[in-house]
């Protein structure tokens, strides 16, 4: 079964996190430079995504039975990586709210892939400070998630 969740999370340090609900997050370590580069800071129990903007951005969160097919070419920058959610709970929220209120959903207890979709970069980045006061110039980043074997992370679409 698919569900659907629209979410509006305040990119602050131009980044949102995607982790387990019990894990602790801590992606000090994961911001490498290659991290920053490719917007995706990868743990074994916690991403951080990286944002064009630090305000706050439009979040679709898909949670799917499987793989979904390949949209990449609706979307600006494409990056996945595995995720253990040893709980079977996904929790995904700004990096400085505060974990007890953060959107949480029900997955697979194990691995999961995380396939993170962004769009509307160009216009978010020239409104800047701005950009979430229109639709027409508000980030927007798609999150799937569906069960997988541990894979490493992969950049499928580059924006820059």
């Amino acid at each position: 079964m698919t569900t659907t969740t629209e979410l509006t999370l305040f990119a602050d340090y131009f980044q949102i996190h995607v982790t387990d609900a019990e894990a602790d997050g801590d992606l000090s370590d994961a911001w490498t430079d290659q991290a920053f580069a490719d917007r995706l800071a990868v743990a074994r129990d916690a991403l951080g995504v990286g944002t064009t903007v630090n305000v706050y951005v439009s979040v679709t969160v898909v949670v799917l039975p499987q793989e979904p097919g390949d949209d990449c070419a609706e979307f600006d920058h494409v990056v996945e990586a595995g995720l253990e959610v040893s709980s079977g709970r996904l929790m995904v929220l700004g990096c400085t709210d505060y974990g007890p209120d953060a959107a949480t959903f029900e997955v697979p207890a194990g691995w999961n892939r995380v396939r993170v979709s962004r769009s509307n970069l160009a216009r978010a980045a020239r409104a800047d400070i701005d950009s979430h006061k229109s639709p027409d110039t508000t980030e927007k980043v798609r999150i799937q998630v569906w069960p997988a074997p541990e894979s490493p992370a992969k950049i499928i679409k580059r924006w820059s």
